[in-house]
């Protein structure tokens, strides 16, 4: 990318900052942005409901919740960086659509085949549209409203996440329909999301290289191989913990403490990544290298509290672990960024973080699914807690990598 255009770009979104209507774009699209994890976080206490009603194999709830993950990682390095060659409104809209494509499967499901499919095509969604989102959120943003753009392309994703689960539970719980009445307005939501992008200026200008962009390019350099060591086991915990909270959570409360609630469902769903998002700010003016510690020890706490909780029967433990566990996810996985971009260039930062979110999201959908499997064999207890003991061992090896680390940059 070249100068000249990067300046024009800048001066271009500059000048817009006095339309009066830039604030109600800027409102809209994020609002469009949020619609995206409010519909990856609704599915979550519904699947319980679809396991009652079409009696399928118990491993598949798993799989049906973890292979959103797979979509949106295959999406993110391939089609991560194509709005900065085609322009953040096209890529926009066909991400929408496609979205809009997921709700209507969900709308039209009648067996776990179909949620699992609509699962996939709500991660590749979700994928393609989370960079250019986040991109085209600051630059429309009006001129006193660029940090608020910048907070909510850094912590909308695990608060929409909270919020969708906890609707989604309250209409499990009292709507006749809830399948109908979570999806229908997401649905149109999302439609309303596709009008606001249609009628958005363009943010950023055409570049060249849209073919090269789609080959994924996941590497650390040797500069940062050390810090990236000390964080990826804390990285791969932390998410492991949301992936417990939003994947397993509503089977948790139905299979070991006997509860069929939807509220409650919803509820232990949305605990973690709320506290994860509002943890996610809280640290943003703390030191990278003490919040990553008080990450790490957190994450580790919560792997104990639910751990225990499901082991003595009690879900105001577990409830407990699970709010210590999104402290820990907001602390650490907001400072391994942290620490880990300012230890690259430039040209190296993008590369850096797909790697970082590569680990990221294969610690929130692999070990679900072999807890799934694990379940059947041995019993869900047993399965909890190798899942909480593994999550437990990889913070403790995060651990010394960060205090090596500490020793290093005296």
């Amino acid at each position: 990318m070249s100068a000249a255009p990067q300046v024009s770009a800048r001066t271009a979104i500059s000048s817009r900052g006095s339309r009066p209507g830039q604030a109600l774009m800027f409102a809209g699209m994020a609002t469009a942005f949020a619609s995206l994890y409010l519909s990856a976080g609704a599915p979550t206490p519904l699947l319980t409901l679809y396991l009652r009603q079409w009696n399928f194999s118990p491993p598949l709830l798993s799989m049906a919740f973890a292979v959103y993950a797979g979509g949106l990682l295959a999406a993110l390095l391939t089609l991560g960086s194509l709005s900065d060659h085609l322009g953040r409104r096209p890529v926009i809209l066909g991400a929408l659509l496609v979205q809009l494509a997921a709700m209507v499967l969900f709308l039209a499901a009648t067996d776990i085949s179909l949620v699992i499919t609509a699962r996939i095509v709500q991660g590749v969604a979700t994928g393609v549209a989370t960079t250019a989102f986040s991109a085209a959120l600051v630059e429309i943003a009006p001129p006193d409203r660029k940090k608020l753009a910048t907070i909510l392309g850094s912590v909308g994703m695990a608060g929409g996440l909270a919020l969708g689960t906890l609707l989604s539970g309250i209409a499990v719980e009292y709507a006749p329909e809830p399948n109908s009445i979570v999806f229908i307005p997401l649905a149109v939501l999302t439609v309303l999301g596709i009008v606001v992008v249609a009628l958005s200026p363009e943010t950023s200008p055409r570049h060249k290289g849209a073919a090269r962009s789609l080959v994924p390019n996941v590497r650390v350099p040797g500069a940062a191989r050390s810090e990236f060591a000390a964080a990826a086991p804390a990285i791969a915990a932390a998410w492991m913990l949301a992936g417990l909270s939003l994947g397993l959570a509503p089977t948790i409360v139905r299979n070991v403490f006997h509860l069929d609630s939807g509220l409650l469902n919803g509820f232990t769903s949305f605990i973690g990544p709320m506290v994860s998002a509002l943890a996610g700010l809280a640290f943003i003016g703390a030191k990278a290298r003490p919040a990553m510690f008080v990450g790490i020890l957190a994450t580790s706490a919560g792997a104990a509290g639910i751990l225990g909780g499901i082991l003595t029967g009690s879900l105001a433990l577990m409830v407990i672990g699970q709010t210590l566990g999104g402290i820990g996810f907001g602390a650490a996985f907001t400072s391994a960024l942290r620490l880990l971009i300012p230890a690259v260039q430039a040209q190296d930062r993008a590369a850096t973080i797909s790697a970082v979110y590569v680990v990221a999201y294969l610690g929130f959908s692999i070990p679900v699914i072999l807890v799934g499997q694990l379940a059947a064999a041995l019993g869900l207890i047993p399965a909890i807690a190798g899942y909480a003991s593994a999550t437990f061992a990889l913070a403790i090896i995060s651990l010394r990598g960060q205090f090596r680390q500490q020793r290093t940059a005296r």
